[in-house]
């Protein structure tokens, strides 16, 4: 496997990773906050959390990046597309290829990873993949691989 493989392909893991840890810290915070809250409300409040909480770890530790205020407002794109997807598949799965509701969502929830991926590495890392390089204002160039 080359090296930009290898380096994408552990970008993916760290995303996933980032996404299993946020999967949980959304359903801890809202479990503490339902008791005191609607649970829409208390879902908005935990998604909310969990969206900055993903930004900061993916920029840091997934796409090695440095936070600015232009991918902190496009960052939620990607997770747009996950629930776009997502919600296709869950569809799909369900009323189209007959698989129980207890099933669906998880391969729903995994199908969309790729795509998520992809456009938060179109936000994070401006487009490049690993091994490429990005031009800095002196006119030299620094590698953005993770």
């Amino acid at each position: 496997m080359n090296p930009v493989s290898r380096t994408l392909l552990r970008r993916l893991a760290r995303y996933g990773l980032v996404g299993a840890v946020n999967t949980a810290v959304y359903y801890g915070l809202y479990q503490i906050l339902r008791p005191s809250m609607p649970y829409l409300l208390a879902h908005v409040l935990a998604i909310a959390v969990t969206i900055v909480g993903s930004y900061f770890l993916n920029c840091r530790f997934t796409f090695r990046t440095r936070p600015s205020l232009r991918t902190f407002l496009l960052f939620p794109l990607s997770q747009l597309t996950n629930f776009a997807v997502s919600t296709v598949v869950l569809y799909l799965f369900v009323d189209w290829f007959e698989v129980t509701h207890r099933v669906a969502p998880l391969v729903a929830s995994l199908s969309a990873v790729p795509a998520s991926f992809a456009v938060a590495q179109l936000v994070l890392a401006g487009g490049r993949g690993p091994g490429r390089r990005a031009a800095v204002p002196s006119g030299r160039a620094t590698a953005r691989g993770g």
